[in-house]
């Protein structure tokens, strides 16, 4: 069966946990997958496939800029060119791992995965141009994929209740954790006094919460720290105790999840939680919100609290540093029952079903 993974609208950096999603479903497949994969990227990440064979397309108007980005994925949609550049009269089905379907195609049979639905539940932290285009792309891709996946049953249920989608054609994919990378620490290595948040500074990331919580925290933990890592933080930048680093490597990211004293994730919103898992693997306990696929990713590996109050979450980070041990043996013993072999091995069973 020859399977083709459209990957046009990734740009290196810009999109967060999709982007990890996408290139490690990618290398999953290069090891464990059944079929024959081409898979298709712009200018931008011409090495987003791995080490499956790959084209860059070169119709495909790329961009950097979020306008230009939205702009390129209207503009490609309806592109002949596009498809005939793409040659999809060649494939047995077709893939769109970052929801929009891009271009968008009767045949091949097609695959859309549906990464989150925020704007279904929180349409505030999204304007009108943006609201619009996620109902075109998102809702609109769902609607007309053969089969829908989704990273999450919250971001399942979500789609049935609000899109109205047949809960035939909607299966769960979990996303994995590479446990090759995020491992614990080698040796004894004790966990230095900090709390780390690896998000992006979006509106729904809820850092204001979060930074008030850590206030309270430091009133019984003087030299206690907070580490921000993921984008420009210059509100907080300035608060004694908060160290902003922006955007990381890997190996310092690994780092600071083998070292710090617990991982806080005060999201509003998450179609899954990427981060979660990976400090989990690394052993760093984590406390983390209530809300929407967290708990579901968790399964009771992690202290949760309201993210709306933070008194809770002074109180959930406090418990996690009081039994920190109880709680990185939960989260190593959650991280273990994910990988991304086996989210290849379920995504190719879908490919399968597909025709």
């Amino acid at each position: 069966m020859r399977v083709g993974i459209s990957l046009l609208e990734l740009a290196p950096g810009q999109v967060g946990g999709s982007e990890t999603y996408a290139r490690s479903l990618c290398h999953a497949l290069a090891r464990v997958g059944r079929h024959e994969y081409r898979v298709f990227t712009s200018d931008l990440a011409p090495d987003a496939g791995g080490s499956l064979p790959s084209s860059v397309v070169d119709s495909y108007p790329s961009g950097r800029s979020a306008p230009a980005r939205l702009s390129a994925v209207v503009a490609a949609r309806r592109s002949r060119r596009l498809r005939n550049e793409m040659r999809l009269g060649e494939l047995d089905g077709l893939h769109f791992p970052l929801t929009a379907m891009v271009p968008r195609v009767r045949r091949p049979p097609a695959v859309v995965t549906v990464l989150d639905v925020q704007h279904l539940i929180m349409p505030r932290f999204f304007s009108r141009a943006k609201l619009l285009y996620r109902r075109f792309a998102y809702e609109g891709s769902a609607r007309q994929a053969h089969v829908v996946i989704t990273i999450s049953s919250h971001v399942r249920e979500t789609l049935l209740e609000r899109v109205g989608l047949s809960p035939e054609r909607v299966i769960v994919v979990h996303c994995g954790v590479d446990h090759n990378w995020f491992t614990p620490p080698p040796g004894d290595s004790s966990r230095q006094p900090f709390l780390l948040y690896p998000a992006f500074p979006w509106p729904h990331k809820n850092h204001g919460r979060l930074v008030d919580a850590f206030a309270l925290l430091r009133r019984r933990h003087p030299d206690l720290r907070l580490v921000l890592t993921g984008g420009a933080y210059s509100s907080f930048a300035h608060l004694d105790g908060i160290d902003v680093r922006g955007f990381v490597s890997a190996d310092e990211l690994l780092h600071l999840y083998r070292t710090a004293s617990a991982t806080v994730f005060p999201s509003l919103y998450e179609g899954f939680g990427q981060p979660l898992l990976e400090a989990m693997a690394c052993g760093c306990p984590v406390a983390a919100s209530d809300v929407a696929a967290i708990p579901e990713v968790c399964g009771g590996a992690a202290r949760l609290f309201d993210p709306h109050q933070p008194e809770a979450i002074a109180e959930a980070v406090e418990d996690v540093l009081q039994r920190s041990e109880l709680w990185a043996s939960r989260g190593l013993a959650r991280a273990d029952t994910f990988s991304w072999e086996a989210t290849a091995r379920a995504t190719d069973d879908v490919y399968t079903a597909l025709v």
